[in-house]
């Protein structure tokens, strides 16, 4: 794995690792933060055990329609969640496929979670999904603490 091709995010968020862990796998809570500031989720299918499949369709405030999905390759209830993530084109036929491995430790304040990501095609890809992901966190963070 090269710096330029592994995304790594680090963020505590004020609730514990359960509360955390839920809003990655309960289809209710992921709907309510899952992507950046200003986009919904109009649709969404997850099978959350190692093996399940995954999708979303995410429209960002202009109205275009964003769909990306991938399979989960474990979930450990609250420690951590591992599945693979495509974006689909038009046609529903997907792009490069990166793993995403998030894990969830308990620290003073709440939980420690860490996103890494890896292996992008290039330093642009991993750019592109650092601004997606850290303005989704901006959100999870709000969500986990109810507000």
């Amino acid at each position: 794995m090269s710096e330029e091709t592994t995304l790594r995010l680090e963020r505590l968020i004020a609730a514990p690792p359960e509360r955390v862990f839920d809003l990655w796998t309960d289809p209710g809570l992921l709907v309510r933060w899952w992507g950046p500031v200003g986009f919904d989720v109009p649709a969404l299918a997850l099978d959350v055990r190692p093996g399940g499949r995954w999708r979303t369709t995410m429209r960002s405030p202009d109205g275009a329609l964003h769909t990306v999905s991938g399979v989960y390759r474990a979930v450990e209830r609250p420690r951590r969640v591992v599945f693979t993530l495509a974006w689909e084109d038009d046609a529903g036929v997907r792009g490069h496929e990166t793993e995403v491995t998030v894990t969830f430790e308990r620290a003073p304040g709440g939980t420690k979670l860490v996103l890494l990501q890896s292996e992008f095609e290039n330093a642009e890809g991993r750019d592109r999904h650092r601004y997606g992901w850290s303005s989704s966190f901006d959100r999870l963070a709000r969500e986990a603490v109810g507000s």
